[in-house]
């Protein structure tokens, strides 16, 4: 396999591995909850317990975006309605600590990751001459309505508020056809984009599993770019996700090609966006005064990360996903078990990681385990196709 097809599939591999291996322990913001439910840190593909120890599962508005103001939920669900169809339920548990992804065996991806799976699998098809273009925006959304909408597609438990959102509007007139769902989808960005107070719930890290296919499977850098940020336009309609979009779109373009990950994590971070290269080389050499998979370095990576930004919002959460693509560049595997360690939103900066380190594994011969490929068990058939369709 040439490099260049290699750092593709490689980088799929690492997404899908990098969020199901967070996934048991996803939005766990206190890292000693970790070694209290699993016995230690996480070294492998895990199922989630059912109890999560900082659910804010029942406070989640199953109407739309955020969380629900007190107890009124103002609008119909679309929670149980028109998608997640049987987990209703979990949402309105009273005991308040359901896990986000209960139900899911170890070795499933969450729902981000499975939606980037089918978003790669469209663009693969051969169908359009650029990723770039419309049409292929609108056969992604098409499929993605379709996937969203049917029952029994998935198991995941919970969907961001990206989706809960993009359905809430949806729902109204329901359009289907790929024309229709991307003027609706299109009618609605422009919308929003311009509205006086921008949804703060789609300001967030999660904007990028789904981009990540459009600059995998994208002709030339400026084509990736403009790929992603088009496509994020209409899954997250927030004016300042371009700049974090398109710095991550460069950064893992150049990363096929070939470029260091090292070296494009560096200019990230010093980058007018980040700005986050002074903070980071504190922990950068801290980190280096202890040994390399010792639980003291773990430590030093997960009071950086906590430092840069722990959460889903967009700024701090790509401040250590770079972060941690420097400090792993030339070794997957601890990158995502680092990134699972640390906590917080670790499946989509897990996910966004997992693809960087990946596709430079083609040029280095630093691979997803092979263990963990055989037990990803939502990865391995779209893998397949999508290398087959690949030119």
């Amino acid at each position: 396999m040439c490099p260049a097809r290699e750092s593709v599939v490689n980088a799929l591999w690492g997404m899908c591995a990098a969020d199901a291996m967070s996934m048991p322990v996803h939005w766990f913001y206190n890292t000693r909850d970790i070694t209290r439910d699993f016995g230690g840190w996480i070294r492998g593909l895990n199922a989630p317990r059912e109890r999560h120890p900082s659910s804010i599962l029942t406070l989640s508005n199953t109407g739309g975006s955020g969380r629900i103001a007190g107890s009124s939920r103002i609008r119909a669900p679309v929670v149980g309605n028109v998608i997640l169809h049987d987990k209703l339920k979990f949402w309105m548990n009273p005991s308040g600590s359901v896990h986000y992804h209960q139900g899911l065996q170890a070795g499933e991806n969450t729902l981000n990751t499975l939606c980037a799976l089918r978003v790669a699998r469209v663009l693969s098809s051969g169908q359009f001459k650029s990723v770039a273009e419309a049409d292929a925006r609108a056969a992604v959304l098409s499929d993605y309505v379709k996937f969203m909408t049917t029952p029994g597609t998935h198991d995941d438990t919970y969907a961001e508020s990206f989706h809960r959102s993009f359905f809430c509007d949806w729902q109204e007139h329901k359009p289907t056809s790929s024309r229709e769902v991307l003027e609706f989808a299109e009618r609605r960005s422009e919308r929003m984009l311009k509205a006086p107070v921008p949804d703060s719930q789609l300001n967030v890290i999660g904007c990028l599993p789904m981009a990540v296919p459009f600059v995998l499977l994208s002709a030339n850098e400026e084509e990736a770019v403009s790929a992603a940020v088009e496509f994020v336009n209409l899954t997250h309609p927030h004016p300042e996700l371009k700049k974090f979009v398109s710095l991550y779109a460069r950064a893992l373009y150049a990363t096929l090609n070939g470029a260091c990950v090292k070296q494009q994590a560096e200019t990230a971070l010093k980058s007018p966006a980040l700005n986050a290269w002074h903070t980071c080389q504190h922990f950068i050499q801290r980190a280096e005064s202890f040994s390399g998979s010792s639980e003291e370095r773990l430590k030093v990576h997960q009071r950086a990360v906590e430092s840069l930004g722990l959460a889903c919002y967009i700024q701090g959460a790509v401040s250590s996903l770079f972060y941690l693509a420097y400090s792993f560049h030339n070794d997957v595997t601890e990158g995502i078990l680092t990134n699972t360690n640390c906590g917080g939103e670790n499946c989509n900066r897990g996910a966004a990681l997992g693809a960087l380190l990946g596709a430079r594994g083609a040029f280095i011969g630093s691979d997803v385990p092979q263990k963990w490929k055989d037990g990803l068990k939502n990865a391995q058939k779209p893998i397949s196709v999508i290398l087959n369709d690949l030119p």
